[in-house]
């Protein structure tokens, strides 16, 4: 079998196994942060990041909610790590939005976290703040989810069916959730253009 293949097959393996009843879950909290007035704040590194600030437009755009995320402003950013630290980066960027109750902080994380581990310990710190302060935790994330799953009130765990393709399933599968979620009729509130189009 080539790649291709085993990529593919690999694929529809993981859209079987995701748990449909979990994402609704996460549309009835999603909708209720909505309902509140409340804000979405993503939080990822690297391809989470990135997808991070997709999400952010679709939510936006799509699903209208008040949306952002700390790694869209590069300056802020840089110089919060530069003057306080990486570890601290994310939990002092909540802070000065004045993340509250009504938000929810959602973590798109290959690993979700460890402080144990060292890894994504800034998105740890954002969580560990995130629910001190009452906010909605929610996140899309591979492996065993780490702390985002542990302290998550709702999170979708991409299934491991390869230990050599956690990452590129895991960040391909954070797309498809929240496209999923921004396009499911309870939180849709605008069409996209090409599926208004005739």
């Amino acid at each position: 079998m080539n790649y291709s293949r085993k990529y593919l097959e690999g694929t529809q393996r993981i859209a079987a196994l995701l748990e449909s009843e979990k994402i609704e879950q996460m549309v009835s909290i999603l909708l209720d942060i909505r309902e509140k007035g409340g804000r979405l704040f993503f939080i990822g590194v690297g391809g989470g990041a990135a997808n991070a600030a997709h999400a952010v437009n679709d939510f936006r755009k799509i699903a209208g909610f008040e949306a952002y995320t700390p790694t869209d402003n590069v300056s802020e950013l840089t110089a919060r790590v530069n003057d306080d630290g990486w570890e601290s980066v994310f939990v002092n960027w909540l802070k000065g939005s004045r993340l509250n109750k009504n938000d929810g902080l959602f973590v798109f994380s290959v690993g979700g976290g460890s402080i144990e581990k060292n890894i994504s310990a800034n998105i740890v710190r954002a969580l560990e703040y995130g629910r001190s302060i009452g906010a909605k935790i929610l996140g899309v994330v591979g492996r065993d989810g780490g702390y985002t799953k542990q302290v998550a009130d709702c999170c979708i765990l991409v299934p491991t069916i390869n230990p050599d393709m956690v990452t590129s399933f895991t960040e391909a599968f954070q797309s498809v959730v929240w496209h999923l979620l921004v396009s499911h009729p309870l939180l849709k509130t605008y069409d996209m253009k090409w599926e208004s189009m005739e």
